[in-house]
């Protein structure tokens, strides 16, 4: 790092080969700036994990010259990170009066929310974090306050675009600020970082307003029950479907906490004020089903969602069946397609019939197709463009369209440290990332002890054997072993076998290591893996317990 310390510099942490866990530094003379802190979803790769967060370690040790945390805008691959990851931060939060709504409520979860401090900035707004000078610009995405960031130093500016598109029918939200890109543009920009979803996409992403359209034609049309999900967070989507629903004649109810919190969020905002009153959950029953409207959380087959829950028939008010209606009103984030199919299948299964966009006009993507992408380009008019916000299919087809369009580029990934010097940017450093696991209240490496043990248990499960040893190390009484998962087919004649095996390895140990009750133990597990090894064909988690009577 030190030949980028007197310098302008982007760090990618997060966000950049992959969808999700944006979390990106920018750099100045040894002042730090970081933008988004998100999350990302486990992939069947990863199947011992859920929730992932980049590791914010590299950061979080110069976190006394980290000057703030921008957000662009309240998705959760922007801002999931928050909550978790913010006591090694640190530092204030600077956001729009939407995402910080959300935000807030986020912290209001964990016991640390009263000393983050967060600074509103209106939409388009500009502010000071020398040797930063910032800026917003307006950008329309599937959330209300979408913003671009400029980032000037005196060594030029960098335009960080966030996720964005083009619609001039966004129902709810300003449309991207052309006006101000074109002004940034005159200015001179060494380099746009650029959101590279749908590069791979030709033409247009299409217009949030011809999805209410289609609601509104939809929905008129369906009997039975209709459920529709959707990202809790996409605030103009919400709208239409409650809209589409009043229609139809439906009540709408509301499943699924985040649902509720980011209606809240976004009424604090001033958006969905004359919304109808919803109906409680716990009152759903009382509606006929052809005059109800169940709006629901878990696009994305998340196992704890509300759609998940009713797929399964475990949710405790909401239910579905024969006849009613099941609208996935959102994309598939790569990885998570097992999930989101397993809960349209048990749907289906309960006889539900599953629409997905495609067979109804009921989605369009939040990010920019190529000829919105070529539309910026000639707006802003960077020296370079920097991929980022996708796979690496995703960044190397952005990298070939801005070529073709006459604009340089660099490919980087999370880790590299770019410096903008005087003959463009360029990968000069890298610095250590890695991932975080969400595990119940804590948070782990990916790839540490506790989740190598989980993912071991999983594919070859766990033995553990139980075994009382007198004050001089004798065994008294038989073993004991227990194998969830991998004994049960066995009889009692097979398992007697196993434990009598266990028991004549244990009688057989030296009588030095039985004064060792350390010693005693990685004896006893490692003769135990043994037998098992032999016996099942499989390395599994093993662990003894010793009483001493």
């Amino acid at each position: 790092m030190d030949e980028a310390e007197a310098g302008f510099i982007f760090v990618p942490l997060g966000g950049t080969g992959e969808i999700g866990m944006n979390f990106n530094l920018y750099g100045c003379d040894g002042k730090w700036l970081a933008v988004d802190c998100g999350m990302g979803f486990s992939g069947p790769e990863t199947p011992e994990a859920e929730i992932l967060l980049p590791d914010p370690a590299f950061i979080a040790q110069q976190r006394e010259d980290l000057l703030g945390l921008v957000i662009t805008h309240a998705h959760e691959d922007h801002i999931g990170g928050i909550a978790r990851l913010w006591p090694q931060l640190r530092c204030p939060v600077y956001a729009t009066p939407f995402a910080a709504a959300v935000i807030r409520r986020k912290l209001q979860e964990v016991s640390f929310h009263r000393e983050v401090k967060i600074h509103i900035i209106p939409p388009g707004g500009a502010f000071e974090l020398a040797p930063f000078s910032l800026r917003y610009i307006r950008m329309t995405h599937s959330t209300p306050e979408a913003q671009a960031l400029a980032i000037t130093t005196s060594y030029g500016t960098v335009l960080h675009t966030g996720d964005w598109k083009f619609d001039n029918g966004p129902v709810i939200g300003d449309v991207t600020d052309e006006a101000a890109l074109r002004e940034l543009g005159d200015k001179g920009v060494l380099a746009m970082v650029s959101d590279s979803t749908n590069a791979m996409v030709e033409g247009h992403s299409g217009s949030e307003s011809d999805v209410k359209k289609s609601f509104e034609a939809l929905l008129p049309e369906l009997d039975g029950r209709i459920a529709v999900t959707c990202f809790a967070s996409n605030v103009a989507r919400v709208a239409s479907i409650i809209a589409a629903g009043e229609i139809a004649g439906r009540h709408v109810a509301l499943v699924g906490r985040s649902l509720n919190n980011y209606i809240a969020a976004a009424q604090e905002a001033g958006y969905l004020r004359d919304v109808p009153d919803f109906v409680p959950e716990d009152e759903i029953g009382a509606i006929p089903d052809d005059n109800l409207l169940l709006l629901v959380t878990g696009s994305q087959g998340e196992p704890r969602s509300a759609m998940a829950r009713i797929a399964a028939d475990t949710h405790r008010y909401a239910v579905l069946g024969e006849g009613d209606k099941a609208i996935f009103s959102a994309r598939t984030i790569p990885g998570n397609e097992r999930a989101i199919f397993t809960v349209q299948d048990q749907l289906a299964r309960r006889g539900v019939e599953v629409i997905v966009d495609g067979e109804e006009f009921v989605h369009v993507s939040g990010h920019p197709a190529r000829e919105e992408l070529r539309k910026l380009y000639k707006l802003v008019r960077p020296k370079y463009i920097i991929p980022t916000h996708g796979e690496w299919r995703h960044l190397s087809t952005q990298a070939a369209f801005a070529k073709e369009n006459g604009i340089e580029t660099l490919l980087v990934e999370n880790g590299d440290v770019v410096l903008f010097g005087g003959n463009g940017p360029a990968v000069v450093d890298s610095v250590p990332t890695g991932r975080l696991v969400v595990d119940g209240e804590r948070i782990v490496p990916l790839k540490g002890g506790v989740l190598a043990a989980r993912k071991r248990m999983l594919f070859n499960g766990v033995v553990v054997g139980s075994l009382a040893i007198d004050s001089r190390g004798a065994l008294r009484g038989t073993p004991q072993i227990s194998a969830p998962g991998l004994l049960e087919e066995l009889d009692a004649r097979q398992r007697r076998a196993f434990e009598e095996e266990f028991q004549e390895l244990l009688e057989d140990l030296a009588p030095s290591l039985r004064q060792d009750e350390a010693a005693f133990a990685d004896a006893a597990r490692a003769g135990l893996r043994r037998i098992v090894g032999k016996k099942l064909g499989k390395r599994p988690l093993v662990e003894v317990h010793i009483l001493q009577v």
